[in-house]
C-alpha cells in the first residue's frame, strides 16, 4: 500500500470495518441458520484471534509511533493491551477447542481443557484492567476493597437468584452444593466484574475510554455466561442460547481497544478529579471504592436473603421474591450513592493533600510530617534539598538524631510541654516555635527555626505533627557580618574600639582580684604629615602595614585593636608570676621597634615613622567604691585601665616620641590638675587674678635698657602658679586669645605711660599660633595700639619658629600686615630646629632671640658656643637685632660681649618685676642721668 493511499484512509478505518463486517456476517448467519453451531463457534474463534493479533501487535509498538493518528499511549497502557491480548489469545484457544469438540457445553460439572483457557482469559482480562493502576500498600484499603467486592457480588447473586435461578433450583430437585456448582461460572464472572469495577472507576484521565471498553468486554462475557447457564438449567439446547452474540460483542470491543486511542476527558470540577500519580512520565490511576460500614450492612442483607431463599422449606413466594429483589436493587443503588459520596470526599481530601504537597514542594522551607515520637514520615523536596539528604536517609529517622546535642535538652523540654498541653487541652498553643541547629548530610550544623503543629492527613488521624523548618544560615551569616562590621575596623581588619573595651571588661571579669592584664597603647609619630603630604590613601596603606606588624608581633591570645586614627591598643593577658611587668615592657619595646625600624612602602616611596608607646597595668587604676556592684566595678576598672594606657602614650608623645612610657599615678594627677586649671582659668579671667610683669632687655655694651618683655603671671589663692603649668591649658581651652588681648592692652598702657615720662623704651609681647590664627588678630593689635597711644615701632611681637614655618602662608601674611604698620617681629627661642639658618633671610623678622639652652652651654660646651657665635654673626650680617636669653652667669655675659651680641636678658641682667618696681627703677635711674630717656642697669664688668 502506497503512502498516499495510507494517508487517504484513516488508520482506524480498517479494524473498525473488519469488526463491523464480522458482526454483520455473524448476525446474518445466526438469523439465517448458516452452519448451525459450527458457524457460531468458528465466528467466535475468528473474533478472538483477530482481537489477540490486534492487541499483541499494538502492544509491541515503540513510544511515539502513531497508532490512531494522534499517538499511542505509553508503556503502562501497552502493558494493559498486552494482558488484553493474552486474554483474547486464551479465549481463542478455548473457543478453538470448543469448536473442535463440536458442541462442548461449559459447565462446572464437566470441566474440560477449553474451560481452563476461558478462566485464564477472564483472569488476564481483569489483570489488564488492574495493570495501569497504582495499587495501595496498606491493609485497610485492601480490606475495604474485599468488602466492596463481596457486597457487589452478593447483591448481584441475590438479584440473579430471586429473578432467575430460585425457581430453577426448586424445580431441579438438586442438592444445594450441586446446584451451586452449576452456577460456578456466573459466580466467578460476578466476582470478576465486581472486583474490576474499582480499578475501572479509578482509571487515569485520558485513558478511561480504554478502561471502560475492556470492562465492557468483561461484562459482556459475564452476561453471556449468565444467559448460557440459565438456558442450560431451564432445559434449553445450544441452539436456544443467544449469548454468543454477547461474547462476540465483547471480543469486538477488545479488537477495537488499540484503535480507539486515548481520549481527552472533559474538564471536571476540581473536587471530581482523582489525584492521579505520575510514574515514569505517565499518569497512573488509583483504586477507589466505598467504606467498610455500608459494605458490611449490604453484605449482611444479601446473606440473609440468600440464606433464607436456600434454606426455606417452601421457597419464597413471588411477592416476597419481588420485594427481596427490589430491596437488593435498592441496596445496590444505595451502595452506588455511597460509593460516589465517599469517593467525592476522598477526592476532596486527596486534592487538599495534593495541594499541600504541591505547596510544600514549591517553597524553600523544609516541610516534614512526623509521628508524635518525632519520627519522620514525609519530607518535602525543600527538606531534602536544604539538608542534602536522600529520602531513604531521612524517612523513618527520629529528629533527635539530627538535632545538635547542646540544643537537644531544650528542644525536648518545650516539645514535651507542647504535647502535654495539646493532650490536656488546657490553653493549648496553636503552634510551637523553636530554634535549634540541625545536622545536614555533610555533617555541618545549620541554624534553623521550626514551627510545629498538629496535622491530620487523608486518613483523618490527628496523631501526626507538621514541622515547617526555615534555614537561617543566610540570616546568621548576615548577623555575623554585621557583628564583624560593628566590632572590627574596615581598613585594617583589626577589632575596633568597641570590641577592645568589651574584651577588656571580659578579661578583667574572669580574672581574680581585678584581673592580671595590661594594655599597651601605640601612636604613630608624624602620621599627620603623611596624610598632608601624600594623601589619605597613602596614610591608609601605612595604617594597614602597621596593623599587620602589630598582629604578627603579639601572642595569639592577646588582642590588637585599632583605637582610632593612627592609634592602636593591645590587651595583654599576664601570667600569674612576678615577671609580668618586664615581659610587657619587652613586648612594648618590640612593638616600638617593628613600627620604627623598617620603613613603610607606599608606592615607590619609603616612609620612616616612629611610635609613642604607653603601658598601663591592671591595678594601677583607682579602685571603685567597695559598695559598687561587680559589673560596675569591672566597667570602671576597664575604663580606668584604658585611660591610663592612653595617658602613658600621651606622655611618651609629649617627651618627643619614639619611646615607651609606663603609666605612673602622677600622670593622671597631672591631667586632673590641667583640667582643674582649665576651669579655674575661666574664673581667674573674670575675677582679674592675672597680672603682668616686665623683664628688661639691655644693650650689652652700654647696659642701657632698650625694652621690656611682658610676662603673664597668675596667683591662685595667694600662691603663684608657674606659667608652664597654666599656659598650656589656657592654649588648649581657647582662653589664650582673650588672655593675650588683655596682656597686650595692659602692657601697651604701661609702656605708653613710661614713654610719656621721657623713657625711650620698647615693648615685647609673646603670641601663640592660636592667637595669630584668630579671625581679628590684626585688628585687635591695631586697636590696642590706638587705644593706649603706643607707637607701632615701639611694639615687638615675639613668636616661636614653628608659627612661621607651619602654615606659613596665613601666619606670615597676618604678621606682614602688622609689620607694614610699623610693628616689629621677633623669633623667640631661635635655634630649636624649626627654622634653618638658610631660611632665616626669607622670614619677615627684625629680631632673633637665642634660645636659653644655647646660652646655658656657653663656656662649657664648644658646640653650643660655636652655634651661638654663628647665630650672632648671621644676625649681624642680615641686619637683624640679636637678643640672648637666659643670661645667668658672668662668664656667659663676657662671651656674649666678646661675640658682639648686641642685647641680652636674663636673671643676671634683671629678673621679671611688677610695673611699680619698674617705675621706681626708672625714676631713680632717670634722676641721676644727664642724657634724658636712657636707663642703665649695673652689669658685671
Amino acid at each position: 500500500m502506497s503512502g498516499d493511499y495510507a494517508r487517504r484512509i484513516p488508520p482506524r478505518a480498517l479494524p473498525v470495518a473488519m469488526a463491523a463486517v464480522v458482526g454483520v456476517l455473524y448476525a446474518t448467519g445466526s438469523l439465517l441458520g448458516w452452519g448451525g453451531r459450527a458457524f457460531i463457534a468458528w465466528a467466535e474463534v475468528g473474533a478472538a484471534g483477530a482481537a489477540a493479533v490486534s492487541l499483541l501487535l499494538s502492544s509491541r509498538m515503540p513510544d511515539g509511533v502513531p497508532a490512531d493518528g494522534a499517538g499511542s499511549p505509553g508503556g503502562i497502557w501497552r502493558a494493559s493491551w498486552r494482558w488484553f491480548g493474552i486474554a483474547a489469545a486464551s479465549w481463542f484457544v478455548g473457543a478453538l477447542g470448543s469448536a473442535l469438540s463440536d458442541g462442548h457445553v461449559r459447565s462446572a460439572l464437566s470441566l474440560s481443557v477449553p474451560d481452563l483457557f476461558y478462566l485464564v482469559a477472564l483472569g488476564a482480562l481483569v489483570t489488564g484492567l488492574v495493570a495501569p493502576i497504582r495499587l495501595p500498600r496498606d491493609a485497610g484499603t485492601w480490606l475495604r476493597y474485599a468488602a466492596d467486592t463481596y457486597v457487589c457480588a452478593c447483591a448481584l447473586f441475590v438479584l440473579g437468584w430471586v429473578a432467575l435461578f430460585g425457581g430453577l433450583y426448586h424445580r431441579s430437585g438438586e442438592a444445594p452444593s450441586e446446584f451451586l456448582l452449576e452456577l460456578l461460572y456466573p459466580l466467578i464472572d460476578i466476582v470478576f466484574v465486581c472486583g474490576a469495577l474499582p480499578f475501572v472507576l479509578g482509571a487515569a484521565r485520558g485513558h478511561r475510554r480504554l478502561a471502560w471498553m475492556g470492562y465492557g468486554a468483561l461484562t459482556a462475557i459475564a452476561v453471556a455466561d449468565l444467559v448460557t447457564t440459565f438456558v442450560r438449567l431451564d432445559g434449553g439446547g445450544p441452539s436456544d442460547d443467544p449469548s454468543d452474540i454477547l461474547r462476540l460483542a465483547g471480543l469486538l470491543l477488545l479488537l477495537l481497544v488499540p484503535w480507539t486511542g486515548p481520549a481527552a476527558e472533559p474538564d471536571l470540577p476540581v473536587d471530581d478529579i482523582p489525584p492521579d500519580v505520575e510514574v515514569a512520565g505517565e499518569q497512573c490511576g488509583r483504586m477507589i471504592g466505598p467504606g467498610i460500614a455500608p459494605a458490611a450492612v449490604a453484605a449482611a442483607a444479601a446473606l440473609f436473603i440468600a440464606g433464607h431463599s436456600l434454606t426455606g422449606h417452601n421457597g419464597l413466594e413471588p411477592g416476597i421474591s419481588i420485594a427481596a429483589g427490589s430491596a437488593a436493587l435498592v441496596l445496590i443503588g444505595r451502595l452506588a450513592g455511597l460509593l460516589r459520596e465517599n469517593e467525592a470526599l476522598r477526592r476532596a481530601v486527596g486534592t487538599g493533600e495534593e495541594h499541600f504537597r504541591a505547596l510544600s514542594e514549591s517553597i524553600n522551607d523544609a516541610v516534614l510530617i512526623c509521628d508524635l515520637d518525632a519520627t519522620v514520615r514525609y519530607a518535602s523536596a525543600g527538606a531534602l534539598r536544604t539538608y542534602h539528604y536522600t529520602a531513604d536517609e531521612l524517612l523513618g529517622r527520629p529528629l533527635n538524631e539530627i538535632i545538635h546535642p547542646e540544643d537537644l535538652p531544650r528542644v525536648q523540654d518545650v516539645f514535651t510541654e507542647f504535647l502535654d498541653e495539646q493532650a490536656d487541652d488546657v490553653g493549648p498553643q496553636d503552634a510551637l516555635r523553636v530554634s535549634c541547629r540541625l545536622r545536614a548530610a555533610d555533617g555541618t550544623w545549620v541554624p534553623t527555626e521550626s514551627t510545629i503543629s498538629r496535622y491530620s492527613g487523608s486518613d483523618g488521624a490527628p496523631s501526626r505533627l507538621l514541622v515547617t523548618t526555615r534555614d537561617l544560615s543566610e540570616q546568621a551569616a548576615l548577623q555575623r557580618q554585621v557583628a564583624h562590621l560593628t566590632f572590627h575596623d574596615g581598613l585594617t581588619g583589626l577589632p575596633n574600639r568597641s570590641y577592645f573595651e568589651e574584651r577588656t571588661r571580659e578579661v578583667l571579669s574572669r580574672q581574680p582580684s581585678g584581673g592580671r592584664a595590661a594594655v599597651v597603647f601605640v601612636d604613630l609619630d608624624g602620621f599627620t604629615a603623611v596624610n598632608d603630604s601624600d594623601g589619605h590613601a597613602a596614610g591608609d596603606q601605612v595604617l594597614a602595614q602597621a596593623a599587620r606588624r602589630l598582629r604578627a608581633t603579639v601572642q595569639s591570645d592577646d588582642t590588637v585593636a585599632r583605637w582610632g586614627g593612627d592609634e592602636f591598643a593591645v590587651l595583654v593577658q599576664l601570667p600569674p608570676d612576678d615577671g609580668e611587668t618586664r615581659a610587657t615592657v619587652e613586648l612594648a619595646g618590640r612593638l616600638l621597634r617593628v613600627l620604627s625600624v623598617d620603613p613603610y612602602q607606599v608606592g615607590s616611596k619609603h616612609i620612616v615613622l616612629t611610635a609613642s608607646v604607653g603601658i598601663a597595668f591592671a591595678g594601677d587604676e583607682e579602685r571603685p567604691d567597695a559598695g559598687a556592684d561587680a559589673g560596675r566595678r569591672i566597667r570602671r576598672s576597664a575604663a580606668d585601665l584604658m585611660r591610663n594606657g592612653d595617658l602613658a602614650m600621651a606622655r611618651a608623645k609629649e617627651l618627643g616620641g619614639g619611646r615607651v612610657e609606663v603609666f605612673a599615678p602622677h600622670m593622671h594627677a597631672d591631667v586632673v590638675r590641667r583640667l582643674e586649671l582649665g576651669s579655674d582659668l575661666q574664673a581667674a579671667l573674670a575675677e582679674e587674678q592675672f597680672s603682668v610683669e616686665f623683664q628688661p632687655v639691655v644693650d650689652l655694651s652700654t647696659s642701657r635698657v632698650t625694652g621690656v618683655e611682658a610676662l603673664l603671671r597668675w596667683r591662685r589663692d595667694g600662691e603663684a602658679v608657674p606659667p608652664e603649668e597654666f599656659i598650656g591649658p589656657a592654649e588648649e581651652s581657647g582662653l589664650m586669645i582673650p588672655l593675650g588681648d588683655w596682656v597686650l592692652r595692659e602692657a601697651c598702657r604701661e609702656v605708653a605711660r613710661w614713654r610719656g615720662d621721657a623713657w625711650d623704651v620698647g615693648l615685647s609681647v609673646n603670641f601663640t599660633a592660636r592667637q595669630i590664627a584668630a579671625p581679628r588678630f590684626v585688628e585687635s593689635v591695631a586697636a590696642a595700639l590706638a587705644e593706649t597711644g603706643l607707637p607701632p615701632q615701639a611694639l615687638t611681637l615675639e613668636v616661636r619658629e614653628e608659627v612661621l614655618v607651619e602654615d606659613a602662608g596665613q601666619n606670615v601674611a597676618r604678621l606682614s600686615e602688622l609689620r607694614d604698620l610699623g610693628v616689629r617681629l621677633a623669633i623667640d627661642d631661635f635655634g630649636t630646629g624649626y627654622a634653618s639658618l638658610a631660611y632665616l633671610g626669607q622670614l619677615p623678622v627684625d629680631v632673633i632671640k637665642i634660645d636659653p639652652s644655647f646660652v646655658a652651654g656657653l663656656g662649657s660646651d664648644d658646640t653650643l658656643t660655636l652655634l651661638t657665635r654663628t647665630i650672632v654673626r648671621l644676625g649681624s650680617d642680615l641686619g637683624l637685632t640679636v637678643v640672648a636669653e637666659g643670661i645667668e652667669r658672668p662668664e656667659q655675659l663676657e662671651l656674649l660681649r666678646e661675640m658682639g651680641c648686641p642685647r641680652g636678658q636674663g636673671f643676671l641682667v634683671a629678673r621679671p618685676m611688677e610695673a611699680r618696681r619698674v617705675e621706681s627703677l626708672v625714676r631713680t635711674n632717670l634722676a641721676g642721668r644727664d642724657r634724658p630717656g636712657d636707663v642703665a642697669l649695673p652689669l658685671p664688668g
